[in-house]
């Protein structure tokens, strides 16, 4: 799997990139997914039917796009404001901030 997509807390969707660690596009609404995936390849016909699909069966939670954001890309800070523009609640990021410290120190002690 090189990438998901998730319903932000705005009700729009996002992609996530599990190749770079981060959102490549955001704010989408179901037509903007449709030409994303034209953009790859597909037909209109084909592109339609694919993110329809996607969308009614494999749209991941928007907690998902927290659990897999690596700072490789976009550092914690770029990506904690991205959060709050697309709708998470800033208290409501307190749990993922403390969680990803806890990863991070994790990583840096080789665990």
């Amino acid at each position: 799997m090189a990438g998901f997509i998730a319903k932000q807390p705005n009700g729009l969707y996002c992609r996530f990139s599990t190749v770079v660690g981060t959102v490549t596009n955001w704010n989408m609404t179901e037509k903007d997914y449709v030409r994303v995936l034209m953009m790859r390849g597909y037909d209109g016909t084909q592109a339609a039917i694919e993110a329809r699909e996607v969308i009614e069966d494999c749209l991941q939670p928007f907690s998902e796009v927290l659990k897999c954001f690596r700072p490789i890309n976009d550092t914690v800070e770029e990506f904690t404001e991205w959060v709050k523009r697309v709708g998470y609640k800033e208290n409501d990021l307190d749990d993922w901030i403390e969680s990803w410290n806890l990863r991070k120190m994790e990583i840096e002690e080789g665990c």
